[in-house]
């Protein structure tokens, strides 16, 4: 049976960034997005097909960092339980739960994990008027995941795994490396959330669904003749069966458009052990650039500097 939990999915994920202009004008312009309830220095950011008030927030700031993650509970009464249990482990939390000040409201609180990241978890946020992606229209239906690089990802595992009962659904390995990245899950998806081995914690890539193939395509397109750096696909992965096209945004960090990502059935699903340096396991397709320690390092991203308590706004 599958374990019980107390978040239900991923909402959205905060970036601070030194050149605030040129990255709210990448993803309210180039990637698709659409900027709401902005303000000087600070951009909320929708996806057009989701019931999210934002997938991502902007904040202008000296240093490059992860802000948060941020991820929904079903009720008010499980944001209170959670919090309870996660203090109760000797976890820190930055304040208690509390009425959220962001847009949508609801009701939330927000607390450290082992290396630092500031996690956001909430309730009752009101729902964003949204509606359905049409044919052709190559713009973020969703948020699909986020993946971190961790210098110690087997703690991290295990953290999110303990205090948020995170699943394993899959494992990345190297017969020269060892295991190398872990997907995650906190519902029927194949992975909310993945923890990719690195050398410092900081954000890997954020992973936007589209519709379907040929949105995915177009989109991936848009970008090319938009000039964006490309640093792998398209192609799709074997672990999750998605797409992916993967790109940096003008601060480096890497952003995907992804389609099809594996939904699951949790009381079956037994995780696999993918061998990468089996071309298939990286793309099925063929389609891609080879994935080398080349590419691979350009989505080590620059090293968050942790335990920062993200604005209340």
């Amino acid at each position: 049976m599958t374990q019980q939990r107390l978040i239900t999915h991923l909402r959205h994920v905060d970036l601070a960034v030194p050149d605030f202009a040129k990255q709210l004008d990448f993803y309210s312009g180039t990637w698709g997005l659409t900027a709401e309830h902005s303000d000087s220095g600070l951009a909320f950011l929708a996806a057009e097909g989701s019931p999210e008030q934002y997938v991502v927030r902007l904040r202008q700031a000296t240093d490059k960092r992860i802000d948060l993650i941020s991820f929904g509970a079903a009720t008010p009464a499980d944001v209170d339980t959670l919090a309870g249990q996660l203090a109760a482990d000797g976890v820190t939390l930055v304040g208690e739960p509390d009425t959220l000040q962001t847009p949508g409201g609801g009701y939330g609180f927000r607390f450290f994990d082992n290396e630092g990241r500031t996690v956001e978890i909430s309730a009752d946020v009101a729902v964003r008027e949204h509606r359905a992606i049409e044919e052709g229209e190559s713009i973020p239906v969703r948020l699909s995941h986020v993946v971190l690089n961790s210098a110690d990802p087997e703690g991290t595992r295990a953290f999110y795994e303990k205090h948020l009962a995170f699943a394993l659904s899959d494992t990345l390995m190297h017969p020269r490396m060892g295991e190398m990245m872990w997907f995650m899950r906190i519902n029927a998806w194949h992975h909310s959330l993945a923890i990719a081995r690195g050398p410092h914690p900081s954000l890997h890539h954020a992973s936007f669904e589209l519709r379907g193939i040929d949105e995915y395509m177009r989109g991936t397109g848009r970008l090319l003749r938009a000039g964006v750096e490309k640093i792998w696909g398209p192609g799709r992965h074997k672990a999750g069966n998605n797409t992916f096209s993967y790109f940096l945004d003008p601060h480096g960090n890497t952003v995907e458009y992804t389609t099809e990502l594996e939904v699951l059935d949790e009381d079956t699903w037994h995780p696999h052990m993918y061998d990468f340096s089996d071309p298939e396991v990286s793309d099925q397709w063929g389609t891609a650039n080879a994935m080398n320690e080349f590419v691979a390092q350009r989505s080590f991203n620059d090293p968050d500097k942790g335990l920062f308590v993200a604005p209340p706004v």
